[in-house]
């Protein structure tokens, strides 16, 4: 068997899933959750789209979920999940605009004081990355290995 034919049986398509999210601070330190159907509590985000930047979808999946209209402050991180598959970006943001608004990935959103935030997010994974994403002391971004 020439290398060619060993190089086409062997490979196939990657079947990554690409998310963003943000962790979203509003004027008076709160953090922007949405209440999923799946997952409970947690911070707004979804998969990218083609064609998409992963800044421009962390923009959209935190409107389409929430209602509110961000801007972008900083880079968090990446973070993996090789048992499912998927690589989620992580982003800071502000508001700029919106309003509250529901929708079918959220059966509930709202702005919570931190600490109660932290504790109404279930998976824990999820509350480490909040975490880190809201420590002053981040440099400049973390890849999770």
């Amino acid at each position: 068997m020439s290398k060619n034919q060993h190089a086409q049986q062997t490979f196939t398509t990657p079947k990554h899933i690409v998310s963003a999210a943000t962790i979203v601070l509003n004027e008076k330190g709160e953090l922007l959750l949405i209440k999923g159907p799946d997952r409970g509590w947690e911070m707004p985000g979804g998969q990218v789209e083609e064609g998409e930047s992963l800044k421009e979808a962390a923009i959209r999946e935190t409107i389409e979920e929430s209602g509110i209209e961000v801007e972008i402050t900083k880079f968090c991180g990446i973070f993996q999940n090789v048992n499912a598959s998927i690589c989620n970006t992580l982003f800071l943001a502000k508001p700029v605009g919106g309003t509250l608004t529901i929708s079918e990935e959220s059966l509930e959103v709202g702005f919570f004081p931190v600490e109660e935030a932290l504790e109404m997010v279930s998976f824990l994974n999820f509350r480490e990355r909040i975490r880190y994403c809201l420590d002053e002391g981040t440099h400049p971004f973390y890849v999770e290995f």
